[in-house]
C-alpha cells in the first residue's frame, strides 16, 4: 500500500486539523531529537509510517465506550501522544495519561501536550510504582515482553479492561511464553504498517 493510501486508511475519520497536529508532533520530535535521544536518527527518516501511523492504528482497537486510556513507557509519545491527538478529535471526553520514567522524555511529553493543546496527563514514574489506575484501556509499545506487559496490565486495568500491545514477528512466541505465567484472552490483528507486525488485544488477565 502506498504511503498516501496508508495514511488515508488509518486516518480516515480524522479532521485536517488532527493531521496537522500529527505533523507538528513529527516536527517536534525531529527538533528535540537533536538534544534528547527520543528515536534513532535512522527512524527520523521514516517517522510518519514507522511511528505515527503505526501508533494511530491502535486507536481503533479500543472499546468504543472507554473514557480513559493509560499509556506506559510513552517515550517520544508513541503511541500515547498520537492516541491523545486522535481522541481529541474523535472522542474528546477521553482522558489520556502518559507514563514515562525518563525525566527528559517526560519533559518532552509535557512540551508536546502543551504545543498541541492536548488535555493529557504526563506522569514521570515507573508504571510499577504507580497506584493501580483502574483504567479501561492500557497500551505499551516497544517497552517489554508480553509477559512483563501483562504484569502492568494486571495492576492497572479495570476488571473488564483491554490492553493493546503492538508486536513484531515474535508476537506468537511472546504469547506462548506469557501463558506460562498468565491466563488471558487475546485477539490478534494484522498491523497495517508492518507486514510482520501484529496488534495484540488482551483481556481477562489472571495469574497462573
Amino acid at each position: 500500500m502506498h504511503l498516501r493510501q496508508l495514511s488515508e486508511a488509518i486516518l480516515r475519520d480524522v479532521s485536517r486539523e488532527t493531521i496537522d497536529k500529527l505533523r507538528l508532533l513529527e516536527e517536534m520530535i525531529i527538533k528535540w531529537n537533536q538534544i534528547i535521544n527520543l528515536v534513532s536518527n535512522r527512524q527520523c527518516h521514516d517517522m510518519w509510517t514507522r511511528h505515527i501511523l503505526d501508533s494511530a492504528q491502535l486507536y481503533y482497537h479500543a472499546p468504543a465506550a472507554h473514557q480513559s486510556w493509560l499509556d506506559i513507557g510513552s517515550g517520544a509519545g508513541f503511541p500515547g501522544v498520537v492516541i491523545a491527538i486522535m481522541a481529541a478529535d474523535l472522542n474528546p471526553s477521553v482522558r489520556v495519561t502518559l507514563v514515562e520514567s525518563d525525566g527528559r522524555k517526560a519533559t518532552f511529553l509535557v512540551a508536546a501536550k502543551t504545543a498541541l493543546g492536548l488535555a493529557a496527563n504526563v506522569v514521570c514514574s515507573r508504571a510499577e510504582a504507580l497506584p493501580p489506575q483502574n483504567t479501561p484501556v492500557l497500551s505499551a509499545r516497544a517497552l517489554a515482553s508480553v509477559a512483563h506487559l501483562l504484569a502492568h496490565a494486571d495492576r492497572h486495568l479495570a476488571v473488564e479492561g483491554t490492553a493493546i500491545f503492538p508486536k513484531g514477528k515474535l508476537a506468537q512466541q511472546e504469547l506462548n511464553d506469557a501463558r506460562k505465567y498468565w491466563h488471558f484472552d487475546t485477539e490478534t490483528a494484522q498491523s497495517l504498517t508492518n507486514e510482520q507486525g501484529q496488534i495484540l488485544i488482551v483481556r481477562n488477565i489472571k495469574r497462573v
